[in-house]
């Protein structure tokens, strides 16, 4: 049986992404990139927050219910929803005006994974950084569009793709400090299989959904890299999933609809929507920053 997921949110984001749920908000949040806005929104799709920045932010770690931190192009920000305040943590590339960053995630030590990239997209300038208790690291570097950044139940690996290489790769990683430990090693290869690897996100049994730009859908890899599942997608552009909802399964889909023809978006008239499809398994909790 084919299974099909539906629009949530026809929210014509130019690039809808990093989606995440914050448990303590009941509330799914998700960033329209090129449009430099952060949207909220609870489980049944009724957008209830929205937040406009003068600067691209790309991704969130939960710090409380109140406060979160922001992935922008200049650095990490500390950002208050209440008041709409942004506090400067750490710089990121600042002195890098052509990169922006771009899909990250929180590991289960708090460490937050942060990926830049080119804005313009081609050059291998761009990288993964480690940043936790208040110490930045570079990680990974020579990237082009890192995606795909997402972490076993356990904490002790990590998955990762440079978007155009079309492989998932894994890593060893320690559980306690969230720094990679090991060598990067083939996961997935994908290149011959529908649209490139973007955001991914693993679920509690272990196994790893990876949304797919160009494919129309959302792929469950078991922990062995083999297809387990495939989830369609009435959209081209497939940006990212992320469980939520109050048994976290709800997996929520965001999309965009940059770069596609008149000819296309009359198609795809939702694209740069956020989708959902509710499965016989959960997520996992999304965990906090540590500062």
């Amino acid at each position: 049986m084919t299974e099909t997921a539906k629009l949530l949110i026809d929210g014509q984001c130019a690039l809808g992404e990093g989606p995440f749920w914050h448990a303590g908000r009941q509330q799914l949040f998700w960033f329209d990139i090129n449009n430099k806005t952060l949207f909220a929104a609870n489980a049944e799709g009724a957008v209830q927050n929205q937040w406009q920045f003068d600067e691209i932010v790309a991704a969130a770690a939960i710090i409380d219910d109140a406060t979160l931190a922001l992935a922008s192009e200049t650095g990490l920000k500390r950002f208050d929803m209440v008041t709409g305040e942004t506090v400067h943590l750490v710089d990121i590339e600042r002195d890098v005006p052509a990169n922006r960053t771009n899909d990250s995630r929180v590991h289960p030590s708090g460490a937050f994974w942060i990926g830049t990239m080119v804005k313009d997209e081609g050059p291998k300038d761009g990288g993964v950084y480690h940043y936790r208790a208040g110490v930045l690291t570079k990680i990974i570097s020579n990237a082009a569009i890192p995606n795909a950044t997402c972490f076993s139940p356990d904490g002790r690996t990590a998955y990762w793709t440079d978007t155009p290489d079309q492989k998932i790769l894994k890593c060893a990683v320690d559980p306690e400090t969230g720094m990679p430990v090991g060598e990067w090693n083939l996961f997935a290869d994908v290149s011959e299989h529908r649209g490139y690897p973007d955001g991914a996100v693993v679920d509690s049994a272990g196994y790893l959904w990876n949304a797919r730009w160009g494919g129309s859908c959302v792929i469950r890899y078991a922990p062995d890299g083999s297809i387990d599942r495939i989830i369609e997608v009435p959209v081209s552009q497939v940006t990212c999933p992320a469980f939520g909802g109050k048994d976290l399964k709800r997996l929520f889909l965001t999309s965009a609809n940059k770069t596609l023809s008149a000819e296309q978006l009359a198609e795809e008239k939702v694209a740069g929507g956020v989708f959902f499809i509710d499965l016989d398994v959960a997520g996992q909790p999304e965990p906090k920053i540590k500062l």
